[in-house]
């Protein structure tokens, strides 16, 4: 066995692939509605399972709530952690939003392991809320 192998020259080149019916949705609050600051939102997750960041098991990841998003992050490469591209490493599965008043953009992304997205993507649709 020589020194490179089984070791990833460039982690970001290889993706962890997603069953066909892998599904991740926004269980609530629903595309159009109307909420007030805190927000809830609940993840939906089916054909796959919810595992912890660092957890190398085959059709798991992790949640990421991207709000605000206009441009996906590059889907070959770890998700970045910022305001708007929330982590949920340990396995939540909900959360409380403090979002300004005015509408806002909310999208689930599933992450593996290493928080790069699956191939294909485990993507929800975006939908638009507004803060009162």
């Amino acid at each position: 066995m020589n020194e490179s192998e089984g070791a990833t020259e460039n982690p970001t080149t290889e993706r962890a692939s997603a069953p066909a019916n892998a599904e991740v949705t926004i269980l609530s609050p629903g595309d159009g509605d109307s909420v007030t600051s805190p927000v809830t939102v609940e993840f939906g997750l089916e054909g796959m399972e919810v595992a912890k960041a660092g957890t190398d098991k085959e059709n798991s990841g992790h949640h990421h709530l991207l709000v605000d998003v206009d441009t996906l992050p590059p889907m070959d490469a770890p998700l970045p952690s910022t305001d708007q591209v929330i982590h949920f490493g340990g396995g939540q599965t909900s959360t409380e939003l403090e979002l300004e008043p005015g509408e806002h953009t909310l999208q689930l992304l599933l992450g593996d392991y290493m928080h790069v997205p699956h191939q294909p993507p485990v993507m929800s649709e975006k939908i638009t809320i507004t803060v009162e």
